[in-house]
């Protein structure tokens, strides 16, 4: 399986340093400072080793722009807190939220929105938030420091008043419990979570298993990259932001998601720009 993977990321590079455009002249003023957390095939962690989609589309931009990016790995909910203290160049990947803008600018690079996932069976289908909430068997986790809006927060809030919301520290911690029965449901982009059940044997097998249900409190919207308004000179926010933006008004980015995630699973939760 590692082989299999190795190969999909050289591709992957391959691919993105292709449909990548250049920028004659741009440059970074100085390395430029990524924080960042497994999740799923977007960021994937293994030991000192730091890849997945949205590295290696880093990589790729720096190696033509002339910026270099210093990637280290730590819990999301850090990150969050180093984004904010303007300890971290980047945010990636992010929801837009009212919350990050005021530390961050936004730069769009795919439509997505989070699921109700749950592993498949018997239970009537859940439509609305209000449904979940009044399931009171039904336990949930979530990972700390994501963030889907409001109504994802207030869902969390009320969930914990109930006593049934378990905080996890990444994707995986909450694959585990699902697959241990431990949980019976959580609310993230179900890319996260079949990408870790795809670069885990603990979890391995899980994403055939997943049922994916869309909430309307949870609409479309748009994740890609924040960059720090704190940290980040006016000079390099532009050279990243005119970067970024190129990148994702092209389709290396959706190119990479088709390979490494099925087209069903894709079209319920991630969508072009």
């Amino acid at each position: 399986m590692t082989d299999f993977y190795s190969s999909a990321w050289r591709r992957t590079v391959a691919m993105l340093t292709l449909a990548l455009p250049s920028l004659v002249g741009a440059q970074c003023s100085r390395d430029i400072q990524v924080p960042i957390s497994a999740i799923g095939s977007s960021v994937v962690v293994n030991g000192a080793s730091i890849g997945g989609i949205y590295p290696d589309l880093l990589r790729s931009m720096g190696a033509k722009l002339g910026c270099n990016f210093i990637f280290t790995a730590v819990p999301r909910a850090r990150l969050e807190a180093m984004f904010e203290a303007g300890k971290a160049d980047l945010l990636i990947p992010a929801s837009s939220t009212l919350r990050r803008d005021q530390h961050g600018l936004f730069i769009p690079m795919l439509g997505s929105r989070p699921l109700l996932i749950s592993l498949q069976g018997a239970r009537a289908p859940i439509n609305t938030m209000q449904e979940l909430l009044e399931r009171r068997e039904l336990r949930v986790a979530l990972v700390r420091g994501y963030d889907y809006g409001a109504p994802y927060q207030a869902l969390a809030k009320e969930l914990s008043s109930q006593g049934r919301l378990f905080y996890e520290v990444d994707a995986l911690s909450v694959a585990r419990l699902m697959q241990s029965g431990f949980i019976d449901a959580t609310v993230m982009a179900p890319t996260i979570l079949a990408g870790v059940a795809q670069n885990d044997a603990r979890v391995y097998g899980l994403a055939d298993r997943l049922r994916l249900e869309a909430l309307p409190e949870l609409p479309w919207g748009m994740s890609g990259v924040y960059l720090s308004r704190k940290s980040l000179t006016a000079e390099d926010q532009a050279t990243l932001r005119d970067l970024l933006d190129k990148a994702g008004r092209s389709s290396s980015l959706m190119d990479a998601f088709q390979r490494h995630h099925r087209q069903e699973l894709l079209s319920l939760s991630i969508r072009p720009r």
